[in-house]
């Protein structure tokens, strides 16, 4: 048995936040993480940060823009870039569209380490990688200890802490501990959100997750990979919610459901740096055009795109032999689209198939060109004091209630996000895949009642495991928000060690409250509001 402090299980963006807040409030913390990388979406799911328009400036807490800012030191450090990106104050690496800060997950992975090792080095910070939970021991209202088993050697450990944090992907604490909590889509009955199911609620109707890879680009060279064993299916999967074949270069518009046409290139040279509206650059994270000329010879791109989202079942609520069997097929469905697109994609020149497509699983730590683990988006979410609702930030869902403009005001504000309410296609139900919800918001704030049990004591959420909504958490899932909900929990943790403070009476106090919020401002540098003109801004 081992004891510390805090336990943090679960090495994701949460989880690393949470962490690096315990430990710069005095107290010792372990942390685990099932992969051989910390940084979740970022690294070990190869998604490159989804922000909001403002982050070079706010909304975000003091921590996640040194994150950003190690990044960019990184590729001025290490690499031969051109004077004009090594002088550029707002560098984008990669120059993907849907990041000004695209990168690759290697330079995350190192980026995240910088910032753990002063902690590491008085063991302050104690990191157990290829560490996954199985159990969890209770006692009442309190989680006493969880138990890890090492996935390179089979050992167990156990873990004992006063305050126990679940950063897991997909909220395992939650169901290994017994903790109340929600999975899936909520009916509108229970929760009024207009987005919501209208018949009953179903719990396993969950968002679509990805695996996605990375590939760079070589004309005239051959890098097809093996056949997939399951390409046949996925080449005729056709979803009821899809226009024609997923394997292909049409789409829905995520907003109005519209068919869209978006193919691989758009230009030429949009492999080697050149700027296009195509799907290559839409997440490109390695830029030709920012070195040294002829030092490269093609970009790379991540392909996480829709023609990947898996669809076709959930991976909590099932048991584990389903869960896996989704998880392979999501695999092969990925492959698929990799596959296709190298021997039967129509091209640019108005051939077929682009041979020269290159697996990169050398830049995912990977031997496939898969990431070491599928992008997640919905997770367990925990019964919670307070819910947040659509009708607290959906823009269309607060006029029809006749609210104010902009989002719902929350005094225990523990920090800031931003996003679209963004629900990728979801398994659905009995017809088949559910279609995308895209649907406007204001900028909004995270409370803290969101963070604490209804019921359990001393577990906190550090991820997407929060009190959302099926709806909500599409807004609340993204990078920068999965960072401040982590390290608000790694700090309310250390803060209730240190003042002798329960989350509970933390929150319902509204003395201990401000004391709180003080630490998160003062000490942390979170920013817990809005200007009232960004506030009010449709996103």
């Amino acid at each position: 048995m081992e004891e510390t402090d805090v336990l943090v299980v679960g090495g994701g963006l949460g989880g690393v936040a949470a962490a690096l807040a315990v430990a710069r409030l005095g107290r010792r913390v372990v942390l685990t993480e099932e992969s051989p990388w910390l940084g979740g979406q970022m690294t070990s799911q190869a998604v490159p940060p989804d922000e909001h328009p403002w982050i070079e400036e706010q909304g975000a807490t003091r921590s996640y823009r040194r994150l950003r800012e190690n990044i960019r030191a990184y590729y001025r450090r290490n690499y031969d870039l051109s004077e004009d990106a090594r002088t550029a104050p707002l560098l984008n690496p990669g120059g993907g569209a849907v990041s000004p800060v695209c990168h690759e997950p290697r330079v995350g992975v190192a980026a995240v380490e910088e910032m753990l090792a002063p902690y590491r080095a008085d063991r302050r910070l104690t990191v157990l990688e290829q560490h996954e939970p199985v159990s969890a021991q209770t006692d009442g209202d309190r989680v006493s200890a969880v138990t890890l088993r090492s996935r390179a050697t089979g050992a167990e450990l156990t873990v004992s802490a006063p305050y126990i944090l679940d950063a897991t992907e997909l909220g395992d604490l939650l169901d290994l501990a017994g903790v109340e909590h929600v999975t899936g889509a909520e009916s509108r009955e229970e929760t009024g959100e207009p987005h919501a199911l209208e018949g009953p609620a179903d719990p396993l109707d969950q968002q679509s997750f990805t695996w996605s890879f990375a590939v760079d680009y070589h004309p005239g060279k051959d890098f097809t990979i093996d056949r997939p064993a399951e390409y046949a299916f996925w080449r005729d999967y056709r979803p009821n919610c899809w226009p024609g074949p997923l394997l292909s270069w049409q789409d829905v518009h995520p907003r109005t459901l519209a068919p869209r046409h978006q193919a691989l290139f758009d230009h030429v040279n949009s492999p080697r740096g050149h700027a296009a509206p195509d799907r290559w650059n839409y997440r490109r994270i390695f830029n030709v055009a920012h070195h040294t000329p002829g030092r490269y010879q093609s970009d790379i791109t991540l392909v996480n795109w829709p023609q990947i989202d898996y669809m076709a079942g959930p991976l909590t609520g099932v048991d584990e032999e389903t869960r896996q069997r989704h998880l392979e097929a999501s695999r092969q469905q990925s492959l698929s689209f990799l596959y296709w697109m190298q021997t039967e994609a129509p091209r640019l020149d108005g051939g077929t198939g682009y041979r020269g497509l290159r697996p990169r699983g050398d830049v995912l730590g990977t031997a496939d060109g898969l990431a070491m683990r599928p992008y997640v988006r919905e997770s367990r979410r925990i019964r919670a004091e307070f819910t947040v609702l659509e009708q607290h930030v959906g823009v269309d869902a607060r006029k029809q209630e006749g609210l104010p403009v902009g989002s719902e005001i929350f005094p225990d504000s523990v920090g800031l996000g931003s996003y679209r309410i963004d629900l990728h296609p979801s398994t659905g139900g009995a017809d088949g895949p559910g279609p995308y919800i895209d649907i406007a918001d204001y900028p909004f704030q995270i409370p803290l009642g969101a963070l604490i049990p209804q019921r359990v004591e001393n577990l906190l959420p550090a991820n997407k495991n929060i009190g959302t909504t099926h709806i909500t958490n599409g807004c609340y899932r993204l990078h920068p928000v999965e960072w401040n909900i982590g390290e608000a929990a790694g700090a309310l943790a250390a803060h209730c060690l240190n003042t002798g403070m329960t989350p509970r009476k933390v929150r319902n106090d509204p003395h201990r409250l401000e004391e709180f919020q003080q630490v998160l401002t003062g000490v942390l540098g979170f920013q817990l509001g809005w200007s009232e003109r960004i506030r009010t801004t449709e996103q």
